[in-house]
């Protein structure tokens, strides 16, 4: 049953009963408890057996510039106040577990609106809301005894393996998997005698088919079709989900939601940047920068001050360069469908050359990007021959993505070539305001700004390093073993595998830390030292998989999405034996890392855990939020939000509407210091790469939110 269809199958059960679900009443009327302002919308949520607790009132309008939607949730005794709303006309709702939708209710700001809950006829109906974790998690594993060799699964691949790829690394890096259009086959694709076969023809559809195909047929050996199939047999016949999703409970009833349409219904917008990472009140309720990635070289922004949205065609220096498709540029993209879209057919729906994948402000204002500025051949300077310093020892033949830069002020967009290749850009905490990048593959990459804006040079801004493990002990690098070779006593050792994923400047210490080697080789923590030009590396523990995203708190702890639906930590200041020598290769340090569950059920046979597939964490190192400083916030992606640890306990940031949230990256800023809760708050976009899963369906956008928590459900 799809939610379209419960709406439709319960509307004749509340019949005329949608002209008394509401009482309308100018402010301040006596009738209700909730005091409101003129610019709020405010009353109860009751339900047939009285006030309901902990469900979402949503008020929605088209009459402003895009889209907007705000989001609360009711207090115990039902109540709730939507706050601060633009002047329009809204519809509002009730949405809630156990609940399906209530009728849409037409409100101004300045009305008492008292709602009435619609209980869910059956237990199929109700399920339509949940969270996408709750029906994934009814996928099934493959048993333990069918790995190693002994079945149709390649001998090479591991139930860890098996595992990561199910969650954080490659379905789940893409796109929510539970959701109603993923759970359900599209009709527009035909009809299959199985499951499994319906699977096949679907992951070979649109621009991303062949890397789709290439991994579950090529190197999971086409095993995961007959799961996939399995699973979507079973919800097709009925089959529920065995876990239920709790309502928001305590500080998670305090959230305020506030949502944008932005982008367009083709383009996915991977990322937002609003302020400066280590100085969050920078652009204090300026626009918003989204990155689309390989989607579209439009890149949109955002003014939550007038809710109006623009764009801004990002150039490349080399107007000869090519799209940024296919290997080496970015192997999960081709440049034409593979196979029909069920919603887009034969239509190439992305282009572009800029590649614009994340944003970071610097303390000016300007905005630097992890964008193309060119083909994939590197300048001279790069290469073995050349007299630059980094080139003499470790020349780089190849990157395909640099750096760019653009000025708000002015709107002028800079290009600077580098070396190596770039992902994510975080500024460092050095007189220099050096910028680190990830992305970097076989090294550490840098650009100092301070001498970039002094010469404008960019060969001269630029540096990097191999990674390099002192496994001589000396505390210098010396001549390496390359990887894959045997350690060799009096030598260093050079490590490899995917590369940098996230990178994290340490705030005090001068240290650069990266989670490392996500897609191939050992997955773990990397340390790098700018000085030396050495680093350390932290396998992360067998049971954790691997890792995706992380970041570094205040005091220097590192934390990431765990591969195994937990948020794990590492303090190397617990490190016990020493932190360089022979066996200092990974495994030294077991003692520096815990982890924490994430929300949700688990698959069956991992009962201990979590399906949550998390794509990114990142530190609220200065309270931008209002969950306090030195909080860890993970992307939730199964569960249509956010999760932070607050004092040891997990709460959800979750956002309810349009069902299929999906975050790729977050961000914090204080617009206002003195201003409480009304002047801070957490921002992030819809990122995954498939907008019209989401609920709403085709032509459906990508959304820009804003979360806030205020001091309790009413504050207004």
């Amino acid at each position: 049953m799809s939610l379209r269809q419960v709406l439709f199958s319960t509307i004749g059960a509340i019949g005329i009963a949608t002209m008394t679900v509401v009482a309308l009443a100018p402010a301040g009327a006596q009738q209700t408890a909730v005091e409101i302002d003129e610019d709020d919308i405010g009353g109860v949520v009751t339900g047939p057996s009285g006030p309901e607790a902990g469900v979402w009132v949503i008020a929605e309008t088209t009459e402003l510039p895009t889209k907007y939607a705000k989001i609360v949730v009711t207090d115990d005794q039902g109540r709730y106040v939507i706050p601060d709303l633009p002047t329009a006309n809204y519809q509002v709702w009730v949405r809630g577990y156990g609940l399906v939708d209530s009728p849409k209710v037409r409100a101004k700001p300045g009305q008492q609106l008292n709602l009435t809950a619609v209980p869910a006829p059956n237990e199929r109906a109700g399920a339509q809301y949940y969270p996408a974790i709750y029906w994934y998690a009814m996928m099934k594993m493959p048993p333990e005894k069918d790995f190693g060799g002994s079945t149709e699964i390649p001998k090479n691949i591991t139930r860890e393996l098996w595992r990561q790829r199910m969650g954080n690394v490659d379905c789940v890096g893409c796109h929510q998997l539970g959701q109603e259009s993923t759970r359900t086959i599209p009709a527009q694709l035909g009809k299959f005698k199985t499951g499994d076969e319906a699977w096949m023809r679907r992951v070979s559809s649109g621009q991303t088919g062949e890397f789709m195909v290439n991994r579950l047929a090529g190197q999971l050996g086409g095993v995961p079709f007959k799961y996939f199939g399995d699973w979507t047999d079973r919800v097709a016949k009925g089959e529920l989900p065995k876990h239920k999703p709790p309502r928001p409970q305590g500080v998670e009833r305090n959230i305020v939601v506030t949502l944008w349409e932005w982008g367009t219904e083709k383009q996915f917008t991977h990322d937002l940047i609003s302020s400066d990472r280590r100085n969050p009140t920078v652009n204090a309720y300026g626009p918003l920068y989204g990155s689309p990635e390989y989607s579209s070289d439009d890149m949109p922004i955002l003014d939550p001050k007038t809710h109006t949205v623009t764009f801004f065609k990002m150039p490349v220096a080399d107007p000869t360069a090519p799209e940024s498709f296919g290997s080496p540029f970015h192997a999960t993209a081709v440049s034409k469908p593979t196979a029909a879209s069920a919603y887009w057919g034969d239509e190439k729906i992305w282009s572009q050359r800029a590649n614009n994948h994340n944003g970071m402000f610097d303390k000016k204002g300007r905005v630097w990007f992890a964008a193309a500025v060119r083909g994939f051949d590197n300048p001279a300077f790069c290469k073995k021959g050349s007299d630059h310093p980094s080139a003499k020892a470790f020349p780089l033949d190849q990157s395909g993505r640099q750096v760019s830069i653009l000025d708000p002020k002015t709107m002028k967009y800079s290009f600077i070539d580098t070396c190596f290749g770039t992902h994510h850009p975080q500024f460092g905490y050095d007189a220099d305001d050096t910028l680190w990048l990830s992305g970097t593959g076989p090294v550490a990459g840098w650009i100092n700004t301070k001498v970039w804006d002094e010469t404008g040079d960019a060969a001269k801004a630029q540096g990097w390093a191999p990674w390099v493990l002192d496994t001589n002990g000396n505390g210098k690098v010396d001549e390496y073993t390359e990887p894959g070779q045997p350690a060799q006593a009096g030598k260093d050792m050079r490590i490899a595998g995917s590369g940098p994923y996230a990178v994290m400047p340490h705030p005090t210490d001068g240290s650069i830390w990266y989670t490392m080697n996500v897609f191939a080789g050992t997955p773990g923590f990397l340390r790098f030292d700018p000085k030396t030009k050495l680093s350390e590396f932290y396998g992360i523990p067998k049971e954790g998989i691997g890792v995706r995203g992380g970041d570094i708190d205040k005091n220097g702890v590192v934390w990431g999405s765990g591969s195994n639906g937990t948020l794990v930590s590492f303090d190397r200041r617990k490190c016990k034996g020493p932190l360089n020598g022979t066996t200092a290769t990974g495994n030294h340090c077991p003692e520096g890392f815990a982890s924490y569950k994430y929300p949700g059920p688990a698959f069956e046979g991992f009962e201990n855990g979590s399906a949550e597939a998390s794509y990114y964490t990142w530190v609220d190192q200065h309270n931008t939020v209002g969950l306090g400083e030195n909080v860890p916030i993970s992307t939730a992606n199964l569960n249509d939000g956010f999760v932070a640890l607050k004092d040891g306990q997990m709460v959800m940031l979750r956002i309810p509407y349009p069902l299929g949230f999906f975050a790729k990256g977050l961000d914090g800023r204080i617009d206002e210091p003195n201003a409480g809760w009304k002047g801070r708050g957490l921002w992030s976009t819809n990122g995954d790469r498939t907008p019209w899963l989401k609920e709403g369906g085709k032509g459906s956008k990508p959304r820009a939110v804003h979360i806030q928590v205020r001091p309790d459900p009413l504050a207004h």
